[in-house]
């Protein structure tokens, strides 16, 4: 009888703190009402302070068949290094001899140099309004453990569109887009932006949910979710970062060429754990 009066009062007074103990061998945790943030630790990071790309860290994007990648670009016009920015730019091709393309972007990716899984990643950049302007920061596993895109799934913690004063933060997966499973869960959440000023974009990353963020503040959850086909979270792999200011497309609408060049400007990377 003393030693379960003991047990209680012991449990009781670490209520208050959310602490675990340990009495003669049993474990308990005892939880307060709200859950306390976790601690994170600074595990990768770029703050773009030098006049080049850090290509220990990153690649530059090369064009692709897709609508987000055809005019991307390792042109130096894309690209621009000042006072700890990097610019990446979408703009009029100076060149249509060599490359037929009217329109040239830039982008990077760590894809083949940092991966991670599970964590926290913030950015923070300027986004520049054009119309066609479609800059995006998103993520897609380093490796093919599901078998093709998209069975290993796509993060994007943010795309922006023309001059929008919100922009998109969305999940896609085999789960989402082939068994158009895209409200059990909702796949996709819009945040408000500071439109005319630097805002942090970022991403919380668990083993059971996706928490996407703006200016430090929740803004989208995608949960992993029980009794579901089991394609609904490839999220339990290393997945790559990527930036680029994206031209164009069925989603974004025409370019205006009168309107570039445009940019978006970062600041720094971020990856915690």
């Amino acid at each position: 009888m003393r030693l379960n009066y003991l047990l209680l009062l012991i449990l009781l007074l670490n209520a208050c703190h959310g602490v675990p103990t340990s009495v003669n061998g049993h474990n308990f945790i005892q939880k307060t009402g709200r859950t306390a943030e976790k601690k994170w630790t600074l595990v990768w990071q770029d703050n773009f302070d030098k006049q080049h790309l850090d290509t220990t860290k990153w690649t530059m994007i090369p064009p692709g068949k897709a609508d987000w990648g055809k005019h991307m670009s390792n042109n130096p016009s894309c690209f621009r290094f000042d006072n700890g920015y990097i610019y990446l730019r979408g703009i009029n091709n100076p060149d249509t001899t060599t490359d037929h393309r009217p329109f040239l972007t830039g982008g990077i990716y760590t894809k083949g140099k940092f991966a991670f899984q599970y964590g926290k990643i913030e950015i923070r950049a300027k986004l520049e309004g054009a119309r066609g302007a479609w800059p995006a920061m998103w993520m897609l596993a380093e490796k093919n453990k599901y078998g093709e895109y998209p069975k290993n799934g796509e993060i994007d913690i943010m795309e922006h569109l023309n001059f929008d004063s919100i922009v998109y933060q969305t999940t896609h997966s085999y789960y989402t887009l082939n068994l158009k499973q895209e409200n059990n869960p909702p796949h996709s959440g819009r945040a408000a932006i500071n439109k005319n000023d630097f805002n942090i974009f970022g991403l919380k990353w668990f083993p059971d949910k996706l928490v996407f963020t703006v200016n430090g503040t929740e803004t989208f959850t995608y949960p992993r979710v029980a009794g579901v086909d089991p394609s609904q979270w490839p999220y339990d792999q290393p997945f790559y970062i990527m930036i680029d200011q994206q031209l164009g497309g069925n989603w974004v609408g025409k370019v205006a060429p009168d309107q570039l060049p445009v940019q978006m400007i970062v600041d720094w990377v971020r990856v915690y754990q």
